[in-house]
């Protein structure tokens, strides 16, 4: 959908929404969406490690449960 929008269609977007908030709270604005993104990207990458924890958890077990069914 947004593959498209190219400079253009960026400074478009900008000018609306510079006519929409104003010059004092476009920056305001900006930071929100900056936070807003930076704790969206932090709790992706804690659940894609937590994730990643419980498939090796899975390894170690299946692993340990092969070398018990070896032994007898």
């Amino acid at each position: 959908m947004f593959q498209n929008i190219g400079i253009p269609g960026l400074v478009v977007i900008l000018i609306i929404a510079l006519v929409i908030f104003g010059p004092k709270k476009l920056p305001e604005i900006g930071r929100a969406f900056g936070r807003t993104l930076t704790e969206f990207k932090g709790v992706t990458n804690e659940l894609i490690s937590d994730e990643d924890k419980q498939d090796e958890k899975k390894h170690k077990v299946s692993t340990a449960e092969k070398k018990m069914l070896d032994k007898q």
